[in-house]
């Protein structure tokens, strides 16, 4: 019988077409009479533009069409409630944030439109923008219910302030982070081809259904005029959510000049165009008793939101609001407005920041208690969630804190700081809890085709941004029909598959998986049906009922591979599909969770940080693929590492974002990263999905930079809370 691949260490189906540069990406798509466009964008933080001068750049070599807000590409204005941006590009002369878009040049090729773009010049109005979070007051408490917005307060006690008055320890600190980006690998791009009133998009994206929705808007399409394909994607952590000004500018600029258009952003453009994920200023006051046990909570929030539009940070919704224990909680998070570019959800969009205030908060009451930070949050463990009397499908994060401890050697950890000393290198040790929601399950679809080649085929259009999902859905599949799997071949990155789920809020194979599963058992189904009843079938009107088992099908002694039979009935294929919008029973919470140790190394003359040792325990139910699960945790936790000490993009008083390349935009390379154990505990969560698998990406970049800045802490007595960690900070 062939073993199951669930659970085991699976290399990725698409391994070979990434490694050997035959997975073509979307800039890599090719078409007949193909032409190329180029952005222009604007250098005024905000303003009207007054003229724009395109005489030299339209009678320039190659160029086919010249459009700005003077003489505009047709798109629809953007409806009511729609998420992200509140504008449309080239529809009025206003320029809301610097880098917009303002203009489009179409040519022969790439470098005829660059150079052409080059030759507009432009005239503003400006006027001053709003662009610093810090010189903001406190902004606009988030309205939406699902926010978390809400305080608890045990009887008697009238308000959170009194709480902490009352307490026999408080603790309370404000953390700050600038903006921060994506910076995936591949840079953002399209190619637009119409035929008809139908048009084929070849661009990255996460979630099919939010794509369609916000370029047919744009367009003034019906979905099903619609179809976009995006089999491979260089990373998207969060930024190819939505389709940003590019996508739509170059699908409308391919209609009006009936040619396929292509338009690639500039790094620079990606930083200004893309959503980021926003500036934040957090504040976070600990009560407590003289043994550690937590008394009250209050975590406020203040995070940039764009006038443009953007993603609405909630920092303490789903870490605060669900990680510990207490009588008295305060979560009030708010949306300072000003005239930057747009931001959007950036892996862990949320959590990173928010975990990042609570977990440094929580080492700041360890210190101030003398209670070990592990011994702290064990001790204010909470098995339901907090303010509620809900459980968890499934929580092992105090065997995540127990095992990594372990692993770790946190036992070897000085209590007092700057005492740990290798030379000219302090040492230290930290660690945080790391916490993610898993409620969001996806509607989804998946279709499972037995074939008369001897393979399984399974379809559905999720969108594998470099997670695995691909493999991940052969892997279920084999599982489910007991074949091996070079026996499974696997179809996705294209709308016109079923309908897949977003590969958004670490929920892809969580609500994939056991859609996939339950279309397999159909699909048997219906191959044990056609070999029962179909005349040509050598199992017809045995007598005896027909069974199924590792790709062949019998009734008492005849058996016969499905290949064979599909062959002997000259039936090509055998299917089903299966749709669900199964979500988890209201009376269950779900999250991911997982605990983060950090050994840090200080340089005592330059402040110089490097992180030495870090081990990650995470808790995330059925584990699908142990190799790219794992690999997920290190992601998360590199991410973490690039929070902490590396990565910031200022913005100036003009509206100019001060490090939109990747050069002065510094993310953690190799040198930068050591070896990371990273380690999924295996279980099952059955109240979460008949799989149980719960997601994992972003889980790993929660936490982690506390992590980080907690052993900072250790290393040097010296508490660091606007991120990022510079060595100027510590030599202060």
């Amino acid at each position: 019988m062939t073993p199951s691949p669930l659970g085991g260490e699976i290399p990725r189906v698409d391994g070979r077409a990434k490694t050997t540069g035959t997975a073509r990406y979307s800039a890599d798509y090719r078409e007949p009479d193909l032409v190329h466009a180029v952005l222009v964008s604007a250098t005024t933080g905000l303003g009207t533009i007054t003229a724009m001068e395109t005489d030299a750049a339209t009678r320039a070599p190659g160029v086919l069409a010249v459009y700005t807000p003077f003489a505009p590409l047709r798109l629809q204005p953007v409806a009511e409630g729609a998420l992200g941006e509140k504008y449309r590009p080239l529809q009025d002369r206003e320029v809301r944030f610097h880098g917009q878009a303002i203009g489009v040049v179409v040519a022969d090729t790439f470098e005829h439109a660059r150079d052409a773009a080059a030759m507009i010049t432009v005239d503003y109005r400006s006027r001053t923008p709003r662009t610093s979070l810090a010189d903001a007051g406190p902004g606009v408490s988030i309205a939406m219910p699902e926010s978390g917005n809400k305080t608890v307060l045990a009887p008697g006690i009238a308000s959170i302030d009194t709480a902490l008055r009352d307490s026999e320890i408080t603790v309370e600190t404000t953390v700050t982070q600038p903006a921060q980006h994506a910076a995936a690998m591949e840079p953002h791009a399209s190619v637009a081809v119409w035929s008809q009133n139908l048009l084929t998009l070849y661009t990255g994206t996460q979630f099919p259904g939010r794509a369609i929705a916000g370029i047919t808007g744009a367009l003034g399409l019906t979905p099903e005029q619609l179809r976009i394909i995006s089999t491979y994607v260089g990373g998207g952590f969060g930024s190819r959510v939505l389709p940003w000004s590019d996508v739509i500018l170059g699908a409308a600029a391919a209609r009006e000049l009936n040619r396929p258009v292509k338009l690639a952003l500039t790094r620079s453009q990606v930083f200004s165009i893309v959503g980021h994920r926003s500036a934040v200023r957090q504040r976070v006051r600990l009560g407590a008793r003289a043994d550690g046990t937590l008394t009250a909570v209050s975590h406020e929030s203040d995070a940039e939101a764009p006038a443009v539009g953007g993603w609405p940070m909630r920092t303490a919704a789903e870490t605060t609001a669900a990680l510990y224990r207490t009588p008295n909680l305060h979560v009030d998070q708010r949306q300072v407005f000003l005239d930057t570019p747009p931001t959007w959800a950036m892996r862990a969009p949320n959590e990173a920041p928010g975990a990042f205030a609570i977990e440094t908060a929580m080492d700041e009451l360890a210190v101030a208690t003398g209670v070990d930070p592990m011994q702290l949050r064990l001790r204010n463990y909470a098995t339901t969630l907090p303010g509620t009397n809900r459980r968890w499908t499934s929580k092992r994060l105090d065997e995540c804190y127990r095992l990594g401890a372990n692993r770790f050697g946190w036992e070897r950890r000085t209590a007092t700081p700057a005492t740990t000393r290798d030379g000219q290198w302090l040492v230290g040790m930290g660690m945080a809890t790391a916490i993610y929601p898993a409620a969001g399950r996806s509607a989804n679809a998946v279709q499972v085709r037995f074939r008369d080649d001897g393979t399984v085929l399974a379809s559905t259009s999720i969108m594998d941004i470099g997670t695995g999902a691909a493999t991940a859905l052969a892997i279920v599949i084999a599982d489910a029909v007991g074949l091996p799997m070079d026996r499974i071949v696997t179809e996705v990155g294209d709308t016109i598959l079923p309908p897949g789920p977003g590969a958004v809020g670490s929920r892809a194979t969580g609500s994939m998986a056991p859609t996939a599963r339950t279309a397999a058992r159909a699909a048997i189904d219906n191959l044990v049906r056609a070999a029962s009843t179909n005349p040509a079938s050598p199992l017809a009107d045995s007598g005896t009922p027909v069974s199924y088992a590792a790709g062949t099908l019998r009734t008492g002694n005849a058996r016969i591979g499905f290949a064979d039979l599909l062959q002997r009935m000259r039936i090509p294929a055998v299917d089903a599909i299966h749709s669900s919008a199964d979500s988890i029973s209201p009376q269950f919470a779900a999250h991911g969770f997982g605990a983060h140790f950090c050994e840090v190394r200080v340089n005592s003359l330059t402040g110089e940080t490097r992180v030495a040792r870090f081990t990650t325990v995470v808790d995330i139910g059925r584990v699908i693929n142990a190799k790219a699960a794992r690999s997920q945790v290190v992601g998360g936790v590199i991410f973490g590492i690039g929070h902490a000490l590396l990565e910031s993009d200022p913005i100036e008083p003009s509206g100019r974002l001060a490090a939109a390349n990747l050069a002065d935009y510094v993310v953690p390379v190799n040198a930068d990263v050591p070896f990371i154990d990273a380690v999924c505990l295996d279980g099952d969560d059955p109240d979460f999905s008949e799989v149980g698998a719960r997601g994992v990406g972003e889980l790993g970049a929660v936490g982690s930079a506390a992590a980080i800045g907690n052993a900072v802490f250790n290393a040097t007595g010296v508490r660091i809370r606007d991120l990022p960690i510079h060595p100027e900070d510590l030599l202060r």
